[in-house]
Formats: C-alpha cells, structure tokens, sequence
C-alpha cells in the first residue's frame, strides 16, 4: 500500500493562529472528517492540541491530493504544508484554529482504520456499554480528553501550591493490614504466606498519623484509594484524593490553607476570582435553611419554619405533629408561577416517590390562598402565613409537618423543584464550609450514641462540658467542603488527649 513519507511534527493542530501565516508545518494526527469540493479535498486534522483545516489541491500538490482521496475518518496522517489565512467568508469562529489552513505539500498514512462503531464527535448519542467497550475512541472526543488535561493540570498545581507551603509530598504504602473503615477492603493474597492476605488502603489514615508522630508535620499525598462499596453516583471502588495532613493546628487552620489552594487552582486553572475564606455555615444552620448537610444556595429557595402560625390550627395533620414536638417547615418554590393543577398534583407525587406520606401546597391568589388545607385556616392563619412566607402572587408554598424526616423530604423536593422549574443559576461555583456537626449520633436500633464522624474526632471547642450530661448537644471540630451541592472533601480535628478519648 503506498503511503508516502512520514515525517515527525514541528507542531501541534490545535496551536496555529494567524501569526503563523506562511509557515512551514508538519503535523500528525487523526482525521475527523474529510469532505471533497469540487476536486479540492478538505480534512480536519486533531491531534491532542485540538483541530485544523489540512486543504489538497491538486493544483498545488496533484500526489498529496491523490493520496488524500482515500483518506477516512480515524486513518492516521503526517502531512506537510504552509499556513495560510482563511478567506474572510471562510473562518470558522467555533474554533481556536478556525482564522487559518494548513496548504498541504506532502502527506503519508501511517495508519489506515476500519469505520469505527461510533462518531468520535461530543454531541453524539452512544451507549455507555459501546463507549466502555472502545474507551480508547471514546478517550478521543474532545470532552474527555479535556477533562482528563485538566485533571493533570489540577495536580500540578495542587503541588506547586502545596510545596510553596512547606508540605512534603510523601507516598505511604498501597499493600497494607486490615483495619475497621467505612467499607470493607480489597484484598490481595500473598504468595509467601498462604492464606494471609494484604488489604489495599481505603485511605493512608494511619500511616499520615505515623508521620506526624515522627514529626513531618506537613504532608500531602495524591493517593489512590480503594473501597469495596455499592456504587453510587459519587461513590466507586477506586478514587484519587488530594490527602492533607498538619500538626500543631485548629479547624481553622486547615480550612484557610485549603481557602487559599481553591483560590489558587481556580486562577490558574480557570483564569477565575475566588474571594477568600470561602463561605461558612454550621451544620445546624444548613439543615434548617436547607434541610441537608451539602447544601447548594444557587437555587435559593430556603427553607422557613411556619411552626407558628399553625400552633391552634384546625388543620389536624399540622396540630398533631407540632404536639408531638415537631415542626411545620416549608419554602416557596422558585421559577413555579400560577401553575395548572397538574403541577401542584406533581409536587405531591415526588413527595410520596421520596417516601412521604404526602406534603401540602398553597397557591396564592390575590390576598388570600388556594390549598387543599386552605378550609382549615382562619383568616388570621392565611394572612400569617402569606407574611411569613414572602410569597408573591401565584407563587406556591410547600409545607412538610414532622421531626428529622422532614429535613431529607424539603431538601428531596427542593432537588427536584430546581431540576424541573428553577432558571440556570447565575453562580456557576458555590463553593461552602460546613462545619460544626453533632459529635454523636443516637442509634435507636443498639440503643446507644454512635460517633458521627469517626471515633477520635475532636470536639469543638467549648462543648467538653456537653460530653457528660448533654452528649446530643455537643458539636465536633469537623469541616466539609461542598461545591454546588456536592461533598468533595472534609476533615477533621483529632483528639490528642488519652483521658477524653476514653
């Protein structure tokens, strides 16, 4: 098969510009698309880089078009040519290239291909199972190569900010003994001890301990970790986390350190502002306001509690639960305006799909209210509740009565009215501190208080005379990051005192 001369490239496709104009090229990579004009053949040539427009005219180089001709998408090609500026009616503004082409003078296939089994094109609708089946097509679109860039450049500044700071980089070992964690292990046998195996580590927790025992005081780690867990959409058996570790610190302290790494990756990598300390709110705070621990305060909609205005309600669904120690909480939907009924029925049926037995809407209409419990309320109730709520003409209102279950429910229908009704919010970041969570949790099935975070958490400041009388109200010297409503790292503070830990 002829093939022509393959050349090594002097650049890559996606770097020319129109500063290149006249400039000698040779370029490799694979074809995304070749289309024929009228006997000039034009080929969009991608490499790692990005796409350029390679043009075989038979005027200019009658071989390199003779060859061109049997050009499909995915062969691989060297080609060598001058940069020229596109006509003006000509340039592409969708890409980075798109001002100039590539005059091919010589080409060579290195590589033909079969017609792969699908497009290697972002927009394309593949099945997941075909695209895993030939990752490495699926690695060519510009979507997952990108993704994959950014994640190497993420890194790279992770340590050039870490070192910047006195952090050692120490790599702790992967084969390693069993130890009690959230999940259960991986295991690997060993060939030199028969029926005794090593445990890959779900994180290098006791080995970074180790290490600030021996006194490095600053360590970080881009570590694999393994877990053997049931898979969730943030949740898979093999992961990579930034591990932090520091001596001689408060929450504080690793919170600001971590403030000025986001500030840091986002200028560098985004070319983005972040205004540092990043937002805070208290665990507390965030299960009130938005009935979740990883709130996202884009979408607004925050919860209110209406416990009041339905104290001497007729409403007995309402009466009874706040009797019972509960309260009556809702929010007033954002982006729903004088919805028809069957939206309002909508809101009912995801309440029931989240396993609520139901939940309670109020439409406002003028000065008073539309809602199936609207018979229930005084007209002293319904203006109470229009002033608490804040709630404009044809806005709707929902209510949840109950104790915790209440706060998974507002936050599950608060998910689903952003989803359906809400507007692209406006922040495309939402980066939150959430810090002081309860130091332990009642477990009604052993009738006992369960540790909430781990076993050797701290606990916050000012709370050790919590420990004894009032367990439930002491808070812990814990922190979780959350971006747009999704938990992307935490840590916490360890006790370091024998006689609190027993």
């Amino acid at each position: 098969m002829e093939t022509g001369n393959w050349h090594k490239r002097t650049c890559y496709c996606g770097s020319l510009r129109a500063g290149d104009e006249g400039r000698e090229v040779i370029l490799n990579g694979w074809v995304q698309r070749r289309r024929d004009h009228g006997g000039v053949i034009f080929v969009d040539l991608r490499d790692i880089s990005g796409l350029v427009q390679v043009v075989f005219n038979p005027e200019h180089s009658r071989e390199s078009h003779r060859l061109a001709g049997r050009l499909r998408g995915e062969y691989v090609i060297s080609c060598r040519g001058r940069v020229r500026l596109r006509p003006e009616e000509a340039i592409n503004p969708k890409l980075a290239t798109g001002e100039v082409e590539v005059m091919a003078e010589e080409l060579a296939i290195i590589s033909s291909s079969l017609t792969p089994p699908f497009e290697i094109q972002d927009d394309a609708v593949v099945d997941e199972a075909l695209r895993l089946r030939y990752r490495y097509l699926d690695l060519r679109r510009s979507e997952l190569r990108d993704a994959l860039i950014m994640r190497s450049r993420i890194a790279g500044e992770v340590r050039n900010f870490l070192n910047s700071r006195g952090f050692l980089e120490i790599e702790t070992p992967m084969l390693t003994k069993s130890t009690p964690e959230g999940a259960r292990d991986f295991v690997v046998p060993s060939r030199l001890q028969p029926g005794k195996f090593y445990a890959l580590p779900q994180s290098p927790q006791l080995f970074k301990q180790l290490l600030m025992v021996a006194g490095f005081d600053k360590y970080y780690q881009i570590v694999r970790c393994f877990r053997d867990e049931d898979l969730r959409a943030d949740r898979q058996p093999e992961f990579t986390q930034i591990d932090v570790e520091m001596s001689f610190v408060d929450a504080s302290d690793v919170i600001a350190v971590m403030d000025d790494m986001f500030v840091h990756l986002f200028r560098e990598i985004l070319g983005m502002e972040l205004k540092a300390p990043l937002p805070r709110i208290t665990w507390r705070e965030a299960m009130e306001r938005y009935g979740t621990d990883t709130p996202d305060p884009r979408w607004g909609m925050e919860i209110r509690d209406f416990s009041q205005v339905f104290a001497g309600s007729a409403f007995k669904v309402f009466r009874s639960a706040l009797e019972r120690g509960g309260k009556v909480r809702g929010f007033v939907v954002e982006g729903l305006v004088s919805p028809p009924r069957r939206e309002l029925d909508g809101l009912v049926e995801e309440a029931q799909r989240l396993g609520a037995s139901g939940l309670v809407w109020v439409l406002r209409e003028g000065e008073g209210i539309k809602s199936p419990v609207a018979k229930y309320l005084s007209e002293e109730e319904t203006q109470a509740l229009l002033a608490r709520s804040g709630m404009e003409e044809g806005r709707v209102l929902i209510l949840a009565a109950g104790s915790r279950e209440t706060d998974a429910l507002l936050s599950g229908m608060r998910d689903y009215c952003a989803r359906r009704f809400s507007p692209p919010p406006k922040e495309r970041y939402s980066f939150l501190w959430v810090t002081d969570f309860p130091l332990f949790d009642w477990d009604d099935s052993e009738r006992r208080l369960k540790s909430n975070h781990h076993p050797f958490t701290s606990p916050s400041p000012g709370c050790l005379e919590y420990l004894k009388e009032r367990p439930l109200e002491a808070t812990s010297a814990s922190y979780d990051m959350v971006l747009n409503g999704v938990e992307i790292g935490g840590g916490s503070i360890r006790i370091h005192d024998p006689e609190l830990q027993e």
